[in-house]
């Protein structure tokens, strides 16, 4: 709109009625061309000639959104409470209304809110459950980012009784019972079916619920597919910029982590060891705003930092490709903060999944996934759709890590001074029930032994200590260690005799916390990513002999050495002995493999031999892994893993035919099951 037509129009309101559809087109158009004060003002001026209008609360309601968009939340504020009093029953305005009072750091009265819709929407009409489904979600995120846990579980709860189809409100509903510890994690109610649940767990929290590789991959799928796809131009973004030639590897790595946190911790010795003569580094940071010590440094190492915070998806994704990037690492994978959708517009011409997410992302762009031999042994790579790439270890370290001067003592932080301490700093979300069972067979046995957890909320804290109570172990023996930073936290570890590994989700940054630290860690691998991290860490250590065979062998060996104190300390000599020249911390050489498998990648492009996501029947794979109780038993329990999907497979194609893939359900299945079911109809 010119600037002429806008002046008219602004004339025009003093003398005629001017419609709230004009209105709407005119401001529209100013805002599409970048003009929001004057549509703003448009609004403004529109709502001083129209008092009276039946539509005010429409023109106010979008006058309230523009505002907030600019940054003026005092202003939107203001002009959602005149529209919610000028029309009490338009609940938008109260959803929009809560979003501004969070946002100027009022969380209560957000809630506040949401709450007015849920308890004035008593008539479920097809608006009014939308309505009360977007303030329960509102309510439930408000309660969770605040760890407001049993408060979120039940606002989300209700939520999934208005609509059991809410994959998403039912993802924050489980992860809310997996940190709140609740057992069975998955236990359907009147109108909440088993399937509705298992069908919203987020790709992070099913590998921390079940060992099944297929569940997992299955997940991942359906959870990518909800992300969407870039519309459709028959063009990679990466094609569309002029490629710079360069002697070095432009390797970009996007992460929200880059930061105090356990991946930044893992990585920043990484960024300063990279071969500047052979590749060129770049950040793209996608997290939190703040400034702490490990972002600062990893920001000196790096040659490019980029803050992709304020840019939009397609935005991020264009500057990625004008840098051209070459290969871009996804350290994020399906965590909090992750840009996915930026990885969709295919911004390089190289995608990888590395570190973040210990699974396959199951994504048509994600062409790579980086592991070692044991993370994924050459029989497992039919659960992942990437093309595997191994590391000597998969996991870096920080051998430069910072830890506190002040080593406490036993008596400082709670602990017995002459018991054994098993220790596990995971945290608490990785606890499944048969865990915790196991781990009380253990200090049953170990009478003089305690249980040294990552400290929660008070409320887990009672929940594990009747927990206790149940299996006949004295409340007491289960000893909370409270959050510290991570040099304080690190300098405590020693004060442990071993750690003891979780499943299905294992320990990862805190398996390599406690080797560094002299603790010796005690695991056994499952089928999982999850579940085989930590076994390749103590592996790559040089201790094979603590990765146990099976979950009764993890039991029996740490029942033994709790009732050997001099094996114990066998195996801390051990580890003193070894660790600073083992392959868990050799980071110059993680670094050089590294650089190696980005040559070969590059070549792989080069050669034109980039490889596909197989993708083939995921939907199916993932439909049949949550029709199982994974909580009832360990898929690792069933020795033929393979044979029983198959079986499930088959069943479903003598029914509806099932396409082949190169999974499970090869050609030579199809005909084997198709054989077997004729000679049994011949037989008939």
């Amino acid at each position: 709109m010119s600037g002429l037509n806008f002046d008219s129009l602004v004339a025009a309101l003093a003398e005629r009625p001017v419609s709230i559809t004009e209105l709407i087109d005119q401001a529209s158009r100013l805002q599409a061309a970048g003009e929001i004060d004057k549509a703003i003002l448009l609004y403004k001026l529109w709502d001083k000639c129209n008092p009276n209008d039946p539509f005010r609360y429409v023109a106010g309601f979008n006058l309230g959104t523009m505002l907030s968009a600019r940054g003026d939340l005092a202003g939107a504020k203001t002009v959602y409470e005149q529209t919610i009093a000028n029309s009490p029953d338009f609940y938008p305005a109260y959803i929009n209304l809560g979003n501004v009072l969070e946002r100027l750091g009022d969380a209560n009265a957000a809630v506040s809110q949401w709450n007015i819709i849920v308890q004035r929407l008593a008539t479920l009409t097809g608006p009014a459950i939308e309505h009360k489904k977007t303030a329960y979600k509102q309510i439930g995120r408000v309660l969770e980012t605040n760890h407001q846990h049993i408060a979120c579980e039940g606002v989300l709860k209700q939520g999934l009784t208005l609509d059991s189809k809410q994959n998403d409100v039912a993802q924050h509903y489980l992860s809310q019972r997996m940190i709140l510890n609740k057992w069975p994690v998955v236990e359907p109610w009147e109108g909440v079916s088993r399937m509705d649940l298992m069908k919203g767990f987020s790709p992070l929290s099913s590998g921390a619920y079940s060992d099944d590789p297929l569940f997992q991959l299955g997940g991942a799928w359906a959870y990518n597919r909800g992300i969407g796809d870039p519309s459709a131009n028959g063009e990679y973004l990466w094609q569309k910029v002029a490629r710079k030639p360069s002697k070095r590897l432009r390797i970009g790595y996007l992460s929200s982590d880059l930061r105090e946190h356990a991946i930044g911790f893992l990585m920043s010795e990484l960024f300063e060891l990279h071969d500047r003569d052979k590749v060129e580094v770049f950040a793209y940071y996608c997290g939190i705003k703040t400034d702490d010590p490990t972002k600062r440094r990893i920001n000196a190492a790096v040659e490019h930092w980029v803050d992709i915070n304020d840019l939009g998806d397609q935005a991020a994704a264009e500057r990625i490709a004008a840098d051209n990037i070459d290969i871009l690492i996804d350290v994020n994978g399906y965590t909090r903060d992750a840009r996915t959708k930026v990885l969709s517009y295919r911004p390089a011409p190289v995608i990888v999944n590395w570190l973040g997410y210990p699974g396959s992302m199951a994504s048509p762009y994600h062409q790579y996934i980086i592991a070692d031999e044991w993370i994924i042994p050459k029989d497992y790579e039919l659960y992942y759709t990437e093309k595997v790439a191994r590391l000597p270890c998969y996991q870096p370290t920080d051998r430069k890590r910072v830890i506190a001067a002040d080593r406490p003592s036993r008596k400082d932080v709670g602990l017995p001074e002459d018991a054994v301490v098993f220790c596990c700093f995971n945290g608490g979300h990785k606890l499944r029930k048969l865990t915790f069972d196991r781990w009380m067979r253990i200090l049953a046995n170990v009478p003089d032994s305690v249980l040294w957890l990552l400290g929660s909320s008070e409320v887990v804290h009672e929940t594990l200590k009747a927990a206790a109570t149940a299996s006949g172990i004295s409340p007491d023996r289960i000893i909370f260690a409270a959050k510290q930073p991570n040099p304080k936290h690190l300098a405590r570890y020693p004060l442990a005799d071993l750690f003891l590994d979780t499943f299905p989700y294992g320990a990862h940054t805190t398996a390599s916390d406690a080797l560094w630290m002299g603790v010796p860690v005690m695991t056994f691998s499952g089928r999982g990513f999850a579940s085989r991290v930590c076994a390749s860490l103590v592996r790559a250590v040089g201790m094979p002999e603590m990765v146990c065979e099976s979950p009764e062998d993890y039991v029996d060996k740490v029942i033994a050495l709790g009732k050997d104190r001099a094996a114990l300390k066998r195996c801390r000599e051990k580890l003193a002995r070894i660790r600073d020249s083992s392959v868990l911390f050799d980071m110059n050489g993680l670094v050089r493999s590294l650089e190696g498998i980005y040559r070969q990648m590059w070549q792989d492009f080069e050669k034109g031999a980039i490889p596909v996501p197989d993708l083939a029947n995921l939907d199916l794979y993932h439909e049949l892994s949550c029709e199982e109780n994974h909580e009832a038993q360990e898929m690792l329990a069933k020795d033929d893993f393979n044979g029983f999907y198959q079986a499930k497979i088959a069943t479903r194609h003598k029914f509806r035919p099932v396409p082949e893939d190169r999974r499970l359900w090869t050609a030579k299945a199809i005909k084997a099951t198709e054989q077997a079911y004729m000679g049994k109809k011949r037989a008939s």
